[in-house]
């Protein structure tokens, strides 16, 4: 267990309890495409159109989900443009950078270690 001092409250958690707050935390950016859109933003302000391009794959319907979800947690903002057409862009906070930094450790560690495990590459067989 550690404790942190933050705005003179002491908090006390154990991220292994059942009810450990930074549980949903963790949900959150544990998720492949809250990590990937992560990833995707830290290059720079992007278009849904864009962001949906970059992450092949993603329907319009997760995108969406997976951006309010970011915004609403403190990670992503949201950008609007009162032009015509309407111009919405997405960009990482503060927040956002910095969980980028770790996630950006695991998303490299992925692409180095992906032939080494069984079932995710064809080139890997089982024992």
């Amino acid at each position: 267990m550690s404790r942190n001092t933050h705005e003179h409250i002491d908090y006390e958690h154990d991220q292994f309890a059942e009810l450990c707050p930074c549980r949903s935390l963790l949900d959150l950016l544990g998720n492949k495409w809250s990590t990937l859109t992560i990833g995707a933003l830290d290059e720079g302000p992007q278009r849904f159109g864009e962001l949906q391009h970059k992450l092949a794959g993603i329907s319009p319907k997760v995108l969406t989900q997976t951006l309010r979800r970011l915004e609403n947690s403190g990670f992503v903002d949201r950008t609007v443009f009162p032009e015509v057409p309407l111009h919405v862009e997405y960009s990482l906070t503060e927040l956002g950078h910095s969980a980028n930094v770790p996630l950006a450790h695991l998303r490299n560690w992925a692409l180095d270690n992906i032939t080494r495990v069984p079932g995710l590459n064809p080139a890997v067989t089982s024992p």
